[in-house]
């Protein structure tokens, strides 16, 4: 038995010894050969394990779609007037078509506190909790209605962190927004 691990441990360093033999270029070819193996089989199963296939290009197909959208929202943005826009005659502030109208309402994801208050005079339970909890909105949203083909906003507020177990939602037709240049706001809720 030990005659046969002397023999076999002779092999390896005749092994080892023929492959310092080699020429040079020879070992850095092999190394080379080696590292670009181990490259393919690494990044092959880090594809297995991350690898997102037809799910990673639909995310990626989806992204793109809404890169898109956002960027032909901002150039409509950039060129509205700014001040106040609205959805009905009788003003001197700029009208909007029923095409623009639903762009805008697209666009924006802003109500300042200026619509949340006209519409919390309305709703005097909703007023009440947004000054006992120090103005304290817990959502706002601005959305097409596909059916009614008007824009909506609306905010939640709540009295939880002062202790009052209510939460009221009021929401209502954006009828005016505020135009910056940069951005749109919802500007009048009619929530009555």
């Amino acid at each position: 038995m030990e005659k046969w691990k002397a023999t076999r441990i002779m092999s390896k360093e005749n092994y080892l010894n023929k492959i310092k033999d080699l020429p040079e270029t020879v070992k850095q070819f092999g190394g080379l050969v080696l590292i670009v193996f181990v490259i393919f089989f690494s990044f092959s199963v880090l594809n297995i394990m991350f690898g997102g296939g037809d799910e990673l290009v639909r995310k990626m197909k989806l992204e793109e779609e809404r890169i898109a959208e956002e960027k032909k929202l901002s150039e409509l943005i950039s060129k509205l007037p700014s001040g106040i826009l609205v959805t009905f005659d009788g003003t001197n502030h700029y009208k909007l078509t029923e095409e623009v109208y639903e762009q805008v309402c697209k666009a924006t994801k802003l109500i300042p506190q200026r619509a949340i208050m006209g519409a919390n005079f309305l709703n005097f339970r909703a007023h009440e909790i947004y000054t006992i909890n120090g103005n304290k909105i817990d959502e706002t949203f601005v959305k097409w209605d596909e059916e009614k083909n008007k824009c909506y906003a609306g905010f939640t507020v709540s009295g939880n962190n002062v202790g009052v177990n209510e939460s009221i939602s009021v929401s209502g037709e954006a009828l005016s927004f505020l135009s910056t240049g940069i951005d749109t706001r919802v500007y009048y809720i009619k929530n009555f």
